[in-house]
C-alpha cells in the first residue's frame, strides 16, 4: 500500500472543496439572450416542442373513465393525485387518426380556462434547447389543422421541431368543446 493514498474521508473532502469551488450557471444565464426552451414531444411523424411555461407537468398516462356523449378525441377523465384531469388524444384531435396507446405512453399536462387538461402525446423527446440561429420555417409541420397551432419551428442537426402553442390549443372553441355535436 502505497504511502500517499488518501483516506476515503480525505478523497470526499476534496470533491467537497473543488465543487464549491466551481460555479455552474446561474438561472439567468440559462434564460440567456436568444436562447429558446421547451418540451419535445412527437405525434406521428413530426416533431414539435411546446414552451416550457405552458407545460404544466408531464405524467405517464394514467387509467381513463370514458365520457358517454364525448368526442372521439377525448379519451375520458383520469383521477390524477385526487384532482380529475379531462384526457385527450391529440393526434386524434389534430389528425382524426387515434394514437397507438401503450403503457409507458406520457400526457402533457397543459392550463386550460376552467382547469387543466392532459393530452396524450405518441413519445416525449425531453427537453430541447434553440437558439436565433435555429429558428426556421416549420414547413410541413404546419400544414392541415397544425397551422393554427404550429407558426414557427427550430432546426436542430437537419431536424425540424414545430414549436407547438398549447396556449393556443387550451382557448380554441374546439378543443373546449368536448362534447359531441
Amino acid at each position: 500500500m502505497a504511502g500517499s493514498a488518501l483516506s476515503p474521508f480525505a478523497v470526499l473532502a476534496d470533491y467537497e472543496r473543488r465543487s464549491l469551488e466551481h460555479s455552474p450557471g446561474a438561472p439567468e444565464d440559462i434564460d440567456a439572450q436568444g436562447l429558446w426552451r421547451g418540451v419535445g414531444f412527437r405525434l406521428g411523424e413530426r416533431r414539435l416542442v411546446s414552451l416550457f411555461g405552458e407545460v404544466l407537468e408531464i405524467i405517464t398516462l394514467p387509467p381513463v373513465t370514458p365520457v358517454p356523449g364525448a368526442q372521439p378525441w377525448l379519451l375520458g377523465v383520469a383521477n390524477v393525485r385526487g384532482t380529475l384531469l379531462p384526457v385527450a388524444d391529440l393526434k386524434q384531435f389534430l389528425e382524426g387518426e387515434r394514437s397507438v396507446l401503450h403503457e409507458n405512453q406520457r400526457a402533457l399536462v397543459v392550463r386550460q380556462p376552467g382547469g387543466n387538461v392532459a393530452v396524450a402525446i405518441d413519445e416525449l423527446l425531453g427537453q430541447r434547447y434553440f437558439t436565433d440561429e435555429q429558428r426556421c420555417d416549420p414547413g410541413e409541420i404546419a400544414q392541415g389543422r397544425y397551422a393554427q397551432f404550429v407558426t414557427q419551428g427550430y432546426n436542430m442537426g437537419g431536424v425540424t421541431y414545430g414549436v407547438f402553442n398549447m396556449a393556443v390549443l387550451a382557448r380554441s372553441a374546439e378543443f373546449r368543446q368536448a362534447a359531441a355535436a
